[in-house]
């Protein structure tokens, strides 16, 4: 009976003395606004998915399109539970003594936040590998990347950020209430076990680890690309390689500077016993950061497109008067496009074939 009401009565233990004071009415607004806007754009990405795998059935962009729909319905399950939640928590005016007798919600809040918290990280670099494979190794891609092994890996990615929400659970460690009393997550506030310090030092490595493969991998075939761009002399190709160079660019900046205040403030938590530089102020400001990261994440992926980028360069050469780029290079599709090319630069015959076609053309 005491064993059981000291683990029910756990994630109370920051109600007390607690330092950090939010505005109810403009918290209130900023969960309500990040919801709607998170749900709107996750679902018009998911509109867009949807449409797009139905309009081009191929191999080479089943990976991709898959990938893209288990982050972003990640995204959008993620703004729902946690987003009702939070909004949950302010409207009963952060009263967990009242709703919370159990800790049950907690712990369901605690485990949604490690969840979709660490799912996309991971599936942004999986998507990052995926891409670096299909540019450097087209063949291999299109041979072995199938819908089949896609499915395994998307399972796989989300089991495991499953394992690592309930490890917690799992040893009798109950989340914690933070100091805001807004939100649930590993215990942060006088971290001496040494298996809370893991817990905030494995989700921390975890997050960065992802960032760190999704950067590697980016720069890869960013490089690639450019490789490819100099060597082929195609204005056809060029198209492909405008488009994702901007990509990868915006999926790396959104990415670090979202996540990486967070995910850096766990980690100093977990090293050090104490913490006096991260306030609660500084750990909600961080938290409401990743929070744009999910909201961004379909602009980024899915939005971010060629006719987006055509619509920005015919209004740069309106406002400019510039020729940057000749808009006959956005005729091409863009993954199909990838292949192409990064089929012919590991074929010098091919590529001997090519230049040699607008000669005889020419003489035609």
């Amino acid at each position: 009976m005491n064993s059981s009401k000291s683990s029910g009565l756990a994630g109370f233990g920051t109600l007390k003395n607690t330092t950090c004071h939010t505005e109810k009415k403009i918290s209130v607004f900023f969960s309500i606004i990040f919801m709607t806007v998170g749900i709107l754009s996750n679902s018009l990405a998911i509109a867009i998915l949807m449409k797009a795998y139905q309009r081009f059935r191929q191999k080479s962009k089943a990976s991709f399109l898959l990938l893209a729909s288990g982050l972003v319905v990640t995204d959008l399950f993620g703004h729902l539970i946690n987003g009702a939640i939070a909004v949950f928590v302010y409207a009963s005016d952060k009263d967990w003594i009242r709703f919370n007798q159990s800790n049950i919600l907690c712990s369901v809040f605690g485990i949604c936040m490690v969840f979709f918290g660490l799912c996309p990280l991971l599936l942004g670099s999986v998507m990052a590998v995926e891409r670096c494979i299909g540019v450097t190794k087209p063949i291999f891609h299109s041979t072995k990347m199938t819908s089949k092994h896609v499915k395994m890996m998307l399972t796989m990615v989300c089991l495991f950020a499953v394992l690592v929400a309930l490890l917690p659970v799992l040893r009798f460690r109950a989340y914690q209430i933070q100091a805001s009393r807004t939100w649930c997550f590993y215990k942060t506030e006088h971290v001496e076990d040494w298996e809370d310090r893991f817990y905030l030092l494995l989700f921390s490595c975890l997050g960065l680890l992802a960032l760190a493969i999704s950067f590697l991998c980016n720069a890869v075939t960013g490089i690639t690309l450019l490789r490819v761009k100099f060597k082929s002399q195609q204005r056809q190709g060029r198209s492909h390689h405008f488009e994702m160079i901007i990509q990868l660019l915006a999926i790396m900046c959104v990415s670090c500077i979202c996540w990486s205040p967070f995910l850096v403030t766990m980690a100093r938590i977990g090293i050090n016993e104490s913490h006096p530089s991260d306030t609660c102020e500084t750990i909600l400001f961080a938290l409401r950061m990743a929070t744009w990261n999910q909201i961004l994440d379909p602009w980024v992926y899915i939005l971010l497109r060629k006719a987006v980028l055509k619509n920005l360069y015919k209004i740069t050469r309106g406002c400019c008067g510039v020729h940057i780029i000749n808009l006959h290079m956005w005729e091409l599709s863009s993954i199909k496009n990838s292949l192409k090319v990064a089929a012919i630069s590991e074929s010098p015959v091919s590529s001997r074939q090519i230049n040699l076609q607008p000669l005889s053309s020419t003489v035609q």
